[in-house]
């Protein structure tokens, strides 16, 4: 377990406050999120304080309050407000191979993150980004496994085989959350989970905010599938790329190695995703065409505001994250 997170406003001081006390104290009411920044620091932080409950959960923190009804109300009316903005910023459309095709057509010259740190990118740039991606990959696979008894047939079959393989294979020390924590002690940052939380800022919060939303709802599964499906098919030119600036920058072969293996599962995954899992979805459930395409695009907007966010911080060589890494800067092993 880890500690709660520092507040980054009034609710998520609130929700923070709440939790340090027992159930069944009173929780915050709904009406505190009414009208917040549904992009802010303090909706990702409190939104995500809440969803970690059912994940680890925090030290000190009763268990209890996972399914405490007036704090599960006040996550409804911040997951509201998070989902209103993500649709009012998606197109949409009901027509998943197209959107699907567009995920596999890359702009030339590309100009997203891992381009720039593979041209150009500095050392302490490529920390920076590990230690966003933390907050996701240290429990990588975790959110979409919800999503397993809400589908059927040849999906359920198909989904599971591409998580067995996020969870290694069986494999412990394959798991992808292990060498995503290998990947951290060879760049000499710390593999604790969520050590980081405390100094990423909002718009990496909000990517792992939308898997647990999708993750948690049985009546979002296909956004799920489909957010599912778009990290499948991105990931592989990605991790190629960051596979190059890292063996550009001599980083511990712990580090490339994360990204290797990426390149590798992915690939394949991407097809099993796309005809197994969403193919034998939709001839179950046709109507869940639109939420596809909506889980797809939701992860695109937030993706791209984090693109934006990294880079805009680099661009003026500032750090993109809260405050500077709090630990020393070691040289890249080779």
């Amino acid at each position: 377990m880890t500690s709660l997170p520092e507040p980054r406003g009034p609710l998520s001081a609130a929700v923070t406050a709440t939790l340090r006390r027992e159930p069944p104290a009173p929780a915050p009411p709904p009406e505190l999120a009414h009208d917040c920044d549904p992009w802010g620091q303090d909706l990702a932080i409190a939104l995500h304080t809440c969803y970690e409950l059912h994940y680890r959960g925090f030290d000190g923190v009763s268990s209890e309050w996972e399914w405490a009804p007036g704090l599960l109300a006040l996550r409804g009316e911040l997951e509201r407000v998070f989902l209103d903005a993500l649709r009012a910023g998606t197109d949409a459309s009901d027509d998943v191979a197209g959107v699907l095709d567009e995920l596999l057509v890359e702009p030339v010259p590309g100009n997203g993150v891992s381009h720039h740190l593979r041209d150009r990118g500095q050392w302490w740039q490529v920390r920076e980004y590990f230690a966003h991606r933390s907050i996701y990959h240290l429990k990588e696979a975790d959110p979409h496994a919800w999503v397993i008894p809400r589908l059927q047939g040849q999906a359920k079959a198909s989904l599971v085989a591409v998580e067995f393989d996020e969870f290694g294979g069986g494999r412990g020390e394959r798991v992808h959350a292990q060498l995503f924590a290998d990947l951290l002690t060879g760049a000499g940052l710390s593999a604790d989970y969520l050590h980081y939380l405390d100094v990423v800022p909002a718009p990496q919060i909000a990517i792992v905010n939308l898997m647990s939303l999708l993750g948690l709802h049985q009546g979002l599964r296909g956004a799920l599938v489909g957010h599912f499906a778009a990290a499948e098919i991105t990931t592989a030119p990605s991790a190629q790329r960051l596979a190059k600036a890292l063996d550009r920058l001599g980083a511990a072969h712990e580090c490339v190695h994360f990204f290797t293996e990426h390149v590798e599962a992915d690939a394949v995954h991407e097809q099993v995703m796309r005809r197994d899992v969403i193919g034998d979805l939709l001839d179950r459930e046709p109507r869940l065409a639109e939420d596809v395409v909506f889980g797809v695009r939701a992860t695109e907007l937030l993706e791209g505001r984090l693109a934006d966010h990294l880079l805009g911080a680099w661009g003026r060589d500032e750090t993109s994250l809260l405050r500077p890494l709090d630990v020393p800067e070691p040289a890249a092993s080779s």
